[in-house]
């Protein structure tokens, strides 16, 4: 695991923005699973930017969605979908062949995830994911205490998803259960990147660092990946014991 600590949130967001511009520069056809949320959020914006000044075509690349909130719609600005087509598939003009996102309407969800982890085997696995981090400690919505084996399933989520999860959305919205990837797709991605900022990520990411890695927290797997690395700002690094 390689650990990277940056002065702050945007030099942060430069550095995993640079990370992602480099996967595709070295594979253009790169599969990439790109998870929503709000610390992502102005790295998608560099990204964006310097596949544009810099002639970076990602036209190729194939999309893999990390999770989504089941029950809600696609065009719901709180779902996984909105956020990224708003921040990644419509700036780069991304076609819809390219991308594959959970159907969080899916009449069907174990059919859906069937579906996923198809897609994910017949693209020849993902070259990157980058993930953040919960409360929690989940990653996508694998929640505490779930298998580190698994691939794509859907889960009860955990009170702290459920609460810090309404922040996406402008009204009060009854988050019950998520479909994600799971940890097994994780381990098997080429690359992984999990992404931090601010002190309220400071304890969580010292447990997911130093404490024993454990299904209870399922962040710490990361340690165990061939080619990972831990992004963080200052503030989220702040509890780490000095090396």
């Amino acid at each position: 695991m390689n650990l990277k600590i940056y002065e702050n949130y945007e030099s942060l967001s430069h550095g995993a923005a640079n990370q992602i511009i480099e996967v595709v520069r070295q594979k253009p056809c790169a599969v990439l699973c790109l998870a929503a949320g709000d610390t992502p959020r102005l790295a998608y914006t560099l990204m964006v930017n310097m596949a544009k000044t810099e002639g970076i075509d990602f036209a190729n690349c194939t999309f893999i969605g990390l999770d989504e909130w089941l029950g809600i719609s696609p065009v719901n600005e709180g779902s996984c979908h909105h956020f990224l087509r708003r921040h990644i598939f419509e700036p780069l003009s991304i076609s819809n062949d390219k991308i594959h996102l959970f159907d969080a309407l899916t009449e069907d969800p174990q059919g859906e995830c069937r579906k996923m982890d198809k897609t994910i085997i017949e693209n020849k696995g993902i070259d990157l994911m980058l993930v953040g981090i919960g409360m929690n400690g989940h990653i996508g919505f694998n929640e505490p205490a779930g298998s580190f084996q698994a691939y794509s399933h859907v889960v009860e989520l955990d009170e702290t998803s459920r609460t810090v999860g309404q922040k996406y959305f402008r009204e009060q919205t009854t988050l019950t259960s998520g479909i994600t990837l799971g940890l097994g797709h994780m381990l098997e991605a080429r690359q992984v990147i999990l992404v931090a900022n601010g002190s309220k990520k400071a304890d969580i990411i010292r447990r997911t660092i130093e404490e024993d890695v454990t299904p209870l927290l399922p962040a710490s797997l990361i340690r165990n990946h061939v080619d990972a690395y831990v992004i963080l700002d200052k503030e989220a690094g702040s509890l780490l014991t000095p090396r």
